[in-house]
This record gives structure tokens, C-alpha cells and sequence, in this order.
């Protein structure tokens, strides 16, 4: 879809695409390699292009030559407000704080636990002593661009984990103990929250890791899944083509050997035609 037909047609290209709308240009991809339309190199690259792609403009022309279109039309923009893409980053930062929610999380000789659909206050403190807390950022919508996570671990742990996209930035010690800086430094995706973690571990440790979501696992599964299901297709089709060539070879032996009696059979005739004019018969 070029500018002009989409200014035309009243949508926004440059508009973020939502993780719903790659995952439905993803399954037409599915099916279009089901059916014989992509060969396994086009589906991996246009796949690869699917989940890079960050607006509506980059995903249509992904399935343009598909007979089914593989992404929801770009919804008409209204003037009177920002519109906002769901399932995107812009949707997952907030501008507030959950109101039922407190910025502290303590465990002491117990533990704290922070996971699935919550959000992540401007400044949040965390203290473990003689326990253990794990901060689940993954599904979590956030009060602002940049949130702060205070860490304080005292003989305990703290665990965070934070989703693939996320900057995070860590500015904590650990005392002899241990502070988590290997997912410092890895940029983040455009609009993401980017996430300052600072503090102390005296004899205790604060761990940082990127991982997905379970179902972003589940669906790379199902795709690896089904490039080895093409993969032994396309090995089943080999094989066919190989008999049908084995029997068609076959057939021209026999008929090669079929061609080399009925040589034998008139150069014997002859012979004995010979003979018999030699005879004066």
C-alpha cells in the first residue's frame, strides 16, 4: 500500500502495527506455504520481515501477492485524538499508576511476587532480607517512558524480568554479592519503556533477564514445527519424483530390450530367407 492509497482510502500506513496484526499476516503465510504458494525460503524471509515490521506500511506488502490479505486495514485516523495502536508499546505505556497499587514490594524472611497484567509505577523500591522477590515485567503495562526499580538485597534475592524490546539500563553494586548487568546495553525498540534498575546486593544477588511470553515461545514452536513438516513434504515429493523416475527408466529398458527382439528376430529372418535362395528353394 503506497501513501498516496492509503491518504486515499482515508488510513495511516505509518500507524504501529499491533503483535495481533503480525501474528495474522503470520498465519497467512502458514497457509500459503500449506498450499504450495511460498516455497520454505520465501516463507522464512517474509516471516522474518512479518515480525520486524513496526508499522501497517511495512506489513502490506508482505501478502500483497496473496490471494487472502494478510493484515486488518489501518483504521481511519480521527483528528480529534492520537490514535493507539493495542498490543503495541504506545499501548502499554499508561501515564499513571495503578491506584490499588503501592510502589514497595518487601520480603523480609519471606518473599514478594509481581507478575502478569499490572503496572509498573514511575519509581518502585524493593527490599529482600532473608527472602526472595521476583518482578515479571513481561505483560505489564507501565506509568511512564522511563520507570526506575530500586533494588535492595540483603542475604536474598531479587529476580526481574523484563520483555524483548525493553532498554534496560542497571546501575546497581553488589557487595559481596552479586548485581545482574548482562541485559545492560541492549537497545530497545522504538517506543518501548526503557527500565533504570539501581541499588545494593550485600550477600544477596539481583538477577535481570529477557525472556518472551509464553505464547511468543509456544508460536515459535509451532512455526519450527511447521518448517519440518514442509521439510519432510518436500522429502515425500523427492521421493515420489524418484519412483516415478525409477519405473519411467524401467519402462525404457523394457522397451529398449522389446526393440533389440524384434532386431534379432528380423535379422534372423533374413537369414534363413538367404539360406533358402541359396538352396534354390
Amino acid at each position: 500500500m503506497t501513501d498516496d492509497a492509503a491518504d486515499a482510502a482515508g488510513t495511516a500506513p505509518d500507524l504501529r502495527a499491533s503483535d495481533a496484526d503480525r501474528e495474522r499476516v503470520a498465519e497467512v503465510l502458514r497457509d500459503a506455504v500449506a498450499e504450495g504458494r511460498l516455497d520454505m525460503t520465501e516463507f522464512e524471509e517474509r516471516l522474518d520481515a512479518t515480525y520486524k515490521a513496526r508499522t501497517y506500511g511495512e506489513l502490506a506488502p508482505i501478502t500483497r501477492d496473496l490471494p487472502v490479505a494478510g493484515v486488518t486495514p489501518p483504521p481511519v485516523v480521527d483528528l480529534h485524538k492520537d490514535p493507539v495502536p493495542q498490543g503495541g508499546w504506545a499501548g502499554r505505556i499508561v501515564g499513571g499508576a495503578d491506584p490499588g497499587a503501592t510502589p514497595w514490594a518487601v520480603a523480609v524472611m519471606s518473599g514478594f511476587e509481581r507478575k502478569g497484567r499490572w503496572v509498573v509505577p514511575r519509581r518502585m523500591n524493593c527490599v529482600a532480607f532473608w527472602g526472595g522477590g521476583e518482578l515479571d515485567l513481561r505483560q505489564a503495562d507501565f506509568s511512564a517512558g522511563e520507570v526506575e526499580i530500586n533494588c535492595v538485597a540483603v542475604m536474598g534475592g531479587i529476580q526481574i524480568t523484563v520483555p524483548p524490546g525493553v532498554e534496560v539500563v542497571v546501575r546497581g553494586i553488589g557487595i559481596m554479592g552479586g548485581f545482574d548487568h548482562r541485559e545492560a546495553g541492549v537497545p530497545g525498540d522504538p517506543g518501548a519503556p526503557r527500565v533504570i534498575v539501581t541499588g545494593v546486593a550485600f550477600w544477596g544477588g539481583v538477577g535481570i533477564e529477557r525472556k518472551e511470553v509464553r505464547a511468543s515461545k509456544a508460536q515459535r514452536r509451532r512455526e519450527r514445527e511447521a518448517r519440518r513438516e514442509l521439510r519432510r513434504a518436500e522429502r515425500g515429493a523427492r521421493g515420489v519424483q524418484g519412483a516415478h523416475r525409477r519405473m519411467l527408466e524401467g519402462h525404457r529398458d523394457l522397451l529398449g530390450e522389446g526393440r533389440r527382439e524384434a532386431r534379432e528376430e528380423y535379422r534372423e529372418e533374413r537369414r534363413d530367407r538367404r539360406d533358402r535362395r541359396g538352396y534354390g528353394e
